[in-house]
Parts: C-alpha cells; structure tokens; sequence
C-alpha cells in the first residue's frame, strides 16, 4: 500500500488585446494506491464487480444505470459506461473550512452522481475501470482507477460453465490494484484572478461558484489558497481509504454468496438488501417519509 503526494504545475492561458499570457499555479495532488488479491478467479471478480449494488456495505448507492455498453469482436473486449446515483455528501471537516453558504441551501448533503468506465477482456483475463465524482468538482475531484489481472496457473477452461467458476479458487486468483488521484481547486480561479492581474492581463473570470474564497492579497493570499486545497484533499485522502475497505468487503460479500449459491444466491443477495434499504422500514424509505412530512407542514 502507498501513499504519494506530488508537487505540479497548470498552466493557464488567457488571451486580452490580442497578447497570450501563460499564468502558472502550483497544485498539489494527493496519490493513493494499495494492491490486493481476491481468492477467487477472474470470471467471478468481474460478474461481482457488476453486481455490486446493492449490499450491505453499500446501501448509500440510490440507483445504477448503463448509458453505453459496446462489445467489440475483433478484440473481443465490453465497454461500459454507467452512472451510479448516490446518497452523498461533503465530509463534515470540509464543510467547516468552506466559507457559509457556499454550496447553497442543502447543498451540503442529497444526492451525487458517479460515472464509471469500465473495459473487460474476459480472453487475457484483465479488466480496467475509472470513476470519477460528477458533483463538488470545485472543491475536490476524485478518480478512482483499478486494474484487475487474471493469476492463474493454468487450469482453468473456456468450457468452464459460470456455475463451476468457483471452483477454480484455490488455482486461480486476482490481483487489483486501485489508484486513486485526489484535486483540490479550491480558491484556484481567484488566485488565477490575481496573477492575471499582477501581470496585467486583467481579471480572469471564475465560471465555478464552488471556487470563490474571500479575497485575500499577497503572499499569505497564495499560502491560505494552497493550505485549504492540502487541507480538503487530506480529508478527502482519509474518507477514500475508509471507502476502499467498505467496497472490498462489499465485493466479499458478492462474492461469498457466489460461492455458496452461484448467480441465483447473487441476485437473492440483491433483493435482499434492497427490501432492507428501501422496504417499507428502510432507512431510505423513513427518510423520505420525513422529508414528505416536512413539505406538508410548509
């Protein structure tokens, strides 16, 4: 497991009276990487990747929807993009650093959406994913890659029906590897202001709300800028690694009931913890009883 953090730099240009100014803004970017095994073989840690949602380390996960799935015969390869609609929000320590008001009214906590790209080779025996947060952009953008490789030691067959994919496990593993990128830009668009007018290219105008901060001047101007954005991304870094172990024991999960009962023992899995979300005494369920309550009484 490792844990980097790298010092870059954007350049931004702006183009006033027909003169190009280069503007550049130091950032710092949060890595995080870990690598781990599943014991079990390639063919079951994809379809589980799949059918992940719901259970019952993921019940903040709303709803999944495919918007493009494309098979390939020549390299024998599936894409898929899909969305996930989450319950979400900003983690308290962020929420106390931004400046009242920011995110508008309940914009601290509802509802985020999460693309996900994915390639799968069943053939080599790989797959690849990329997720990305659509929502709080400004304050902190995550992506959040994996790769998954096939170890094998050759026993497995194409023949292998998908009810005796388990039974590989002990020949078979897989390893993955996640790689997540943690941004901050928080404040960046007004300490991009600042130096285009320092350097008399004017002012540069913000199209991000979530990137206004309380202007400031100077030097300790810069420092506040880069310490919030450090700051927001530590936090981020802390909530991501809580999250990877939740979604690896929610793969476990899908993948236990695999084991026991194949595709079927899988999708009663799935309805199982969707009554539990969503039923009648569902967390999700009181919680929009609550709101429905709320928007009678105004």
């Amino acid at each position: 497991m490792e844990e980097t953090a790298t010092l870059s730099h954007q350049y931004s240009s702006t183009t006033l009276h027909g003169i190009v100014y280069h503007i550049v803004v130091s950032i710092m970017v949060k890595f995080y990487e870990s690598s781990f095994n599943y014991d079990y073989p390639f063919p079951a840690v994809s379809l589980a990747y799949f059918l992940r949602y719901p259970n019952p380390y993921a019940t903040h996960v709303l709803s999944t929807d495919v918007i493009d799935r494309h098979f390939d015969p020549v390299t024998q390869r599936l894409s898929t993009t899909r969305l996930h609609l989450k319950r979400s929000k900003l983690p308290p320590a962020v929420l106390k650093i931004l400046p009242k008001g920011i995110l508008g009214t309940g914009g601290d906590a509802g509802q985020s959406y999460i693309l996900e790209k994915s390639v799968v080779d069943a053939k080599d025996g790989w797959m690849e994913t990329e997720t990305k947060n659509l929502e709080w952009t400004g304050i902190l953008s995550i992506s959040e890659k994996q790769v998954y490789k096939r170890l094998s030691a050759g026993l497995s067959s194409p023949e292998t029906s998908t009810n005796d994919l388990v039974e590989n496990t002990k020949y078979e593993g897989t390893d993955v590897t996640t790689t997540v990128t943690l941004l901050s830009r928080f404040g960046q668009a007004k300490a991009l202001r600042r130096k285009g007018e320092v350097s008399g290219a004017g002012s540069i105008p913000s199209s991000d709300s979530e990137d206004e901060i309380p202007a400031k001047k100077g030097f300790f101007a810069s420092w506040s800028t880069s310490s919030l954005q450090r700051t927001i991304e530590m936090i981020g870094l802390k909530r991501t690694r809580e999250a990877l172990a939740k979604s690896k024991d929610g793969m476990n999960v899908v993948l236990g009931r695999y084991r026991s009962g194949g595709l079927a023992q899988i999708l009663e899995g799935m309805n199982e913890d969707k009554h539990r979300a969503f039923g009648e005494n569902g967390p999700w369920k009181r919680v929009w009883h609550q709101g429905q309550d709320s928007s009678n009484e105004d």
